[in-house]
Formats: C-alpha cells, sequence, structure tokens
C-alpha cells in the first residue's frame, strides 16, 4: 500500500479508529517525527491529546540492525531480535563504545528537544494509550515505548501503523491490547518508499503541530 504522505496515511488510519476511541480518554503518542504527522491526523478525529516519545537506535560495527534504542530520558532498551547469547557477545566486545554512543544519543536529543520537550506525561497517566508510528520495519521502537511506559498507570497500550512489517507485526501483537495496521508487507523496503511526499516538519514546527491540536477540534 502507498500513501500520497503521512497526513492521507493518518486520515486513513483514523477511520479505523474513530469507532472505538472516539472522545475516550486516550492521547496519541508518537514514535518519530514521521509518527507526528500520522498521529496528529488521528488525534484530530478522536479530539485527543498528542505527545512524542524521541528515541535513537546504537548500532554497532559490522551491523545493519540497532542493538538498542535510547530515549530523551536515558532509558534503553536491547533489541529483542537478536538472541541473549548475541546480546552478551556484543556488549561485551563493544562496552565502552556503547557507553559513549549513547552519551552522544543522548545529547543529540536533548539539543533537538531544546526547552519545549515533547513529552508530557500528564497525558498519559490512566489513559489508553496510542502509539502510532509512520512505519514499522521491526517492533525496536515499540519495545523501547513499552520500556518507557512500565511505570506509567494506563488503561491501554494501543498500536497503530499504516504499514509493517512481519516481524513488526508479531511485537505488535505481543505488546498491544489493540493493535492497527493498513497493510502487512512482507519485504519491507524502507518507510519513505511508501510515501510520494516525505517533507516531515522538525523542530519547532513538530512542536506547534502537537500544541495546536485542541484548535483543531473546534473545526472538525
Amino acid at each position: 500500500m502507498y500513501f500520497i504522505d503521512r497526513a492521507q496515511a493518518g486520515r486513513k488510519l483514523a477511520d479505523e479508529l474513530v469507532p472505538k476511541y472516539k472522545k475516550r480518554n486516550c492521547t496519541i503518542m508518537a514514535l518519530s517525527n514521521g509518527g507526528v504527522v500520522v498521529g496528529a491526523e488521528i488525534a484530530r478525529r478522536l479530539h485527543c491529546g498528542i505527545t512524542m516519545l524521541l528515541t535513537e537506535g546504537l548500532t554497532l560495527p559490522r551491523e545493519n540492525d540497532p542493538v538498542a534504542t535510547i530515549d530523551q530520558e536515558g532509558g534503553f532498551t536491547y533489541n529483542k531480535m537478536f538472541s541473549v547469547g548475541e546480546l552478551e557477545d556484543m556488549t561485551s566486545e563493544y562496552r565502552n563504545y556503547i557507553e559513549q554512543i549513547k552519551l552522544e544519543k543522548l545529547h543529540e536529543m536533548n539539543r533537538l528537544l531544546g526547552s519545549g520537550g515533547l513529552m508530557r506525561k500528564e497525558l498519559l497517566r490512566h489513559h489508553s494509550v496510542i502509539l502510532v508510528s509512520d512505519g514499522l520495519m521491526s517492533g525496536i521502537s515499540l519495545d523501547a515505548a513499552a520500556e518507557f511506559l512500565k511505570p506509567i498507570a494506563m488503561k491501554r497500550l494501543v498500536v497503530a501503523t499504516p504499514i509493517a512489517s512481519v516481524p513488526a507485526i508479531d511485537r505488535m501483537h505481543l505488546l498491544g491490547d489493540d493493535i492497527y495496521c493498513l497493510s502487512v508487507l512482507p519485504n519491507y523496503i524502507a518507510t519513505n518508499h511508501y510515501y510520494d511526499d516525505n517533507d516531515i516538519p522538525e523542530g519547532d514546527d513538530l512542536r506547534a503541530m502537537m500544541r495546536d491540536i485542541s484548535l483543531s477540534w473546534k473545526r472538525a
């Protein structure tokens, strides 16, 4: 399945979510900049808030997949696609390298966040949290989000994405109480490949998009 842009994909996902979640105590938690664009369309239709969990993958030399992710608060999650033995070998060999990259990634995320911030935990407590991505090639961002949410009392965990690989769908079923995916791709290429327009806001424009969601409710 292909989309004109992420806003169109968000509207299609919103059509699926509205019957069950409109005007319920929900919050969108986007998992990427592109996820904010998708999630904003859903939040407008559901009349709910939106926030974002910023994460960065840590990839080791000679590895294609990230060995772990780190979130904006320093939370560290290993990639469950690797076996315990593989992780032990890699972390033993690259321990100092991993610590260095963790600090660099955390510094970069703090620089991107600036003073405005993107995460509002008060929107998550006692709500159904809807994790939204613009595309899931793997489940590593879902694992990072699940770890982040563990200490937060919430009603349900819902996962919504326009496109996902087969391994990602498997993770969605394991982690989510409810899942929504428009297209499962057995040969997932790259997320941008499935969108004609890949213009995605950053920084202040991204914060403004999330901040102004409630204004769009009055126009809906």
